[in-house]
């Protein structure tokens, strides 16, 4: 019988001890540098650092969680604008870095990037020349309907003559345009590529991928 009650005796101290464990670790103590630059801590959050993060301790002095410092709305809302801005320049960063990288992989050398320049300004190029010969060819038509419209001085030109020469006028016209459209990409092309081949050399000179102003057009 006596065993019994020392037994029990013993669980009870047991759980009173572990009851009060933890009771101890839910107690939290708060603490944070006043604006003065005190240091204050309480058992509850501290009025006086409302607007500074407070550390919450638990009871061994460990770290239990951090309150923030409280924002008033215009306050929230500037500090969500430089959080947004903050992740936008990240991602450009990112971005550029990768830019870089790609760029590099694309052209290891700069035999790679005449290469590719030659090639890119060969399409412009024939597709130029491909219209001067066409220009050409429509001159060539042209021709015989001239000495034909020659018999019609100060009358009006027959109808289909009429229409010929006016389909001959437009398809020269396009071809023109066409002509003024490649000699603009090629310009596009050279300044892209010497814009690529400045930048490229930097980055075989060991500039790190990222590090660069962001070429403009």
């Amino acid at each position: 019988m006596r065993t019994v009650v020392v037994h029990l005796l013993i669980m009870g101290l047991a759980s009173g001890v572990q009851a009060q464990g933890q009771a101890d670790k839910g107690r939290a103590t708060y603490t944070c540098t006043a604006p003065d630059g005190r240091r204050l801590t309480a058992d509850r959050p501290i009025i006086e650092c409302t607007g500074r993060e407070q550390r919450v301790l638990n009871s061994d002095g460990s770290l239990r969680s951090i309150l923030p410092a409280y924002l008033s709305p215009e306050e929230r809302t500037a500090k969500e604008a430089a959080e947004r801005k903050a992740a936008a320049q990240r991602a450009a960063q990112q971005d550029a870095i990768r830019r870089d990288r790609n760029l590099m992989i694309r052209f290891p050398n700069e035999a790679a990037h005449a290469r590719a320049r030659a090639e890119a300004l060969d399409v412009a190029i024939r597709a130029m020349r491909i219209s001067e010969l066409r220009i050409s060819d429509l001159n060539k038509e042209r021709k015989p309907l001239e000495d034909e419209a020659q018999f019609y001085v100060g009358k009006p030109l027959p109808t289909k003559l009429k229409r010929q020469m006016d389909a001959n006028d437009a398809g020269i016209e396009a071809q023109e345009q066409l002509i003024v459209n490649q000699k603009a990409e090629i310009v596009r092309i050279t300044a892209l590529y010497d814009r690529e081949l400045a930048r490229l050399k930097k980055l075989w000179g060991g500039a790190t991928p990222g590090s660069l102003p962001v070429d403009k057009p």
